[in-house]
């Protein structure tokens, strides 16, 4: 990792300051400023409160044994930012990165952009420079407002609609589903996993605005994905290759079975073996951690086994924390270190647990009450989970940031 890298790492999350810009006219303009690289490649856009992770590194990996150069955006990182921006399924490497962040700190014509209209600029930049086949966008926040609403894509999916960033998105499913199916578009397919209420809602919105909505229905083939939702977003994930198809795309299905056998993404309900046991998760909403504690009853008994958990001040910690109820798990708290997370008294007055100073002594503690023979699942947050696994399996981290 190169003192320049590092460097100009530090000057773009200074953009962080700027707070959260919801809206397009920022990004658009910075765009067109910078030649429209968002218009360079073909897109597909997939948005959704859980499992648009998993969906599009199962439809990413399918299309590159298909043949095709791939573009892969995702935030927030796990432990590199270059994580975020994939040329064929890797990371953008240190020296390309910087030259990218560089440049954009360096244009005054672009203004004072917010931090992640910056990092969807850099995205499409090096999507553009790559001459990618096809981009694959994982929406932030929302999706109406959310900076990779700019593009017009082959399609648009919604994984599925749980209570989340309710100050922002609104309080109620139908309030944060209009968020959502912002990104679907008149004449364009309109992909929609969600099983429950908010299936009805998206159809309905898509309808409204002349897009066509689609139902994931066929089987997938076996994936090497575990967790609770593997079979879902497999399934999501599957009907979306259906519509690349339906686009031009030559997808065999011998491309699709590999894909989706090879596909790999890392902390959602990744298992390590070892002593203790990990369990990896970025659940960070009372749904995802619904899914995780019924997941965790599927397993076999630990002697011991532990949660390590923090979340962000916007959540819902008490329906989070109590979905781990009757799982007998001592908990672990710690405030990770974003500016947004909660600190873990609020967590330890609802719920019984000790509370650390940092993540390197909650991973200290975690180890002391589980013992080799345990098991310790760290969730809550991708920033909690993340400074766990970065520990646990010795990886080198650039800082995180809650954008």
């Amino acid at each position: 990792m190169s003192t320049r890298y590092q460097e100009l790492l530090r000057s773009l999350y200074a953009f962080e300051e700027r707070g959260m810009r919801l809206g397009l006219d920022g990004i658009r303009e910075a765009l067109a400023s910078r030649g429209n690289p968002e218009r360079a490649f073909p897109s597909i856009a997939i948005g959704g409160s859980n499992g648009k992770g998993t969906s599009v590194a199962l439809i990413e990996r399918v299309l590159r044994e298909a043949g095709y150069r791939t573009g892969l955006f995702t935030s927030p990182h796990l432990h590199r930012f270059t994580e975020r921006v994939r040329i064929d399924g890797e990371p953008l490497g240190d020296e390309a990165a910087s030259a990218l962040i560089e440049s954009v700190l360096q244009d005054e014509a672009l203004g004072e952009l917010s931090f992640f209209e910056a990092v969807t600029l850099i995205a499409f930049e090096a999507f553009r420079e790559a001459q990618v086949d096809l981009a694959i966008l994982e929406v932030g926040l929302g999706g109406r407002l959310d900076t990779t609403n700019v593009v017009e894509p082959i399609f648009s999916g919604v994984t599925n609609i749980a209570l989340e960033h309710t100050a922002i998105l609104g309080d109620t499913i139908e309030a944060i589903a209009n968020e959502k199916a912002g990104i679907f578009r008149s004449g364009k397919p309109a992909l929609i996993g969600d099983t429950g209420k908010g299936r009805t809602i998206l159809a309905h919105l898509a309808r409204a605005i002349g897009a066509e909505p689609i139902f994931p229905e066929a089987e997938p083939p076996p994936t090497a994905l575990l967790g609770p939702h593997a079979r879902t977003n497999a399934r999501f994930a599957f009907a979306a290759i259906e519509l690349l198809r339906r686009a031009g795309f030559e997808i065999s299905d011998e491309a699709i079975a590999k894909g989706f056998r090879m596909a790999r993404w890392p902390g959602r309900f990744e298992l390590v073996s070892g002593s203790p046991e990990f369990l990896f998760d970025a659940g960070h909403n009372p749904a995802a951690c619904e899914a995780l504690a019924e997941a965790l009853r599927s397993l076999p008994p630990k002697e011991k086994a532990v949660l390590v958990f923090g979340a962000m001040r916007d959540k819902d910690h008490r329906s989070m924390l109590s979905a781990f109820d009757g799982l007998g798990l001592e908990r672990v708290y710690f405030r990770p270190s974003v500016a947004r997370a909660e600190d873990p008294s609020v967590f330890s007055a609802f719920r019984e647990g000790v509370i650390a100073k940092d993540a390197a002594e909650a991973y200290e503690r975690a180890l002391q009450l589980s013992g080799p023979a345990g098991r310790i699942i760290a969730c809550g947050s991708i920033f909690v989970m993340a400074e766990i696994r970065r520990r646990a399996l010795g990886i080198e981290s650039d800082p995180p940031i809650a954008m």
